[in-house]
C-alpha cells in the first residue's frame, strides 16, 4: 500500500486522483451532458469543487444523495473501486463503512507516509 500511496502523492495526492476518478465515473455513467449537470449541481448548489471531495467526502456524499437518491451509493461504489484500482489496492466493502470512511482512510494513509 505504501508504494501506491507514495505514487499518488507524487502525482498530486489522493485528492487529485479522486477528483479525476469522480469526473471519469460520472462521465461513464451519465455521459457528457449528464456529468455536466451533476458537476454543476455539486459545485453550485453544494458549493463543493471536485478537488475538495478528498477533504469534504461527507458533503460530496450528501450532495450526490440529494441529487441521485438511492442511486448515489452505487456511484460512490464505482468511484471507490476506481480509486482503489488506480492505487493498486483491492477494494473490499466493510460493514458500517460509508464513502467518507474509505476516503478518510486512504487520505490518512497517504498523509502518514509524507
Amino acid at each position: 500500500m505504501a508504494r501506491q500511496l507514495d505514487t499518488a502523492k507524487e502525482l498530486g495526492g489522493v485528492g487529485r486522483l479522486l477528483s479525476d476518478i469522480v469526473n471519469r465515473t460520472i462521465k461513464e455513467v451519465f455521459r457528457e451532458e449528464g456529468s455536466t449537470v451533476i458537476r454543476c449541481y455539486i459545485e453550485n448548489k453544494a458549493k463543493l469543487k471536485l478537488e475538495e471531495v478528498v477533504d469534504k467526502p461527507e458533503e460530496f456524499s450528501a450532495s450526490l444523495g440529494r441529487l441521485l437518491g438511492s442511486g448515489a451509493p452505487m456511484i460512490e461504489g464505482m468511484i471507490l473501486k476506481g480509486l482503489y484500482h488506480e492505487l493498486g489496492l483491492e477494494y473490499e466493502e466493510k460493514e458500517e463503512y460509508q464513502f467518507s470512511d474509505y476516503i478518510k482512510e486512504l487520505n490518512g494513509d497517504a498523509l502518514a507516509r509524507r
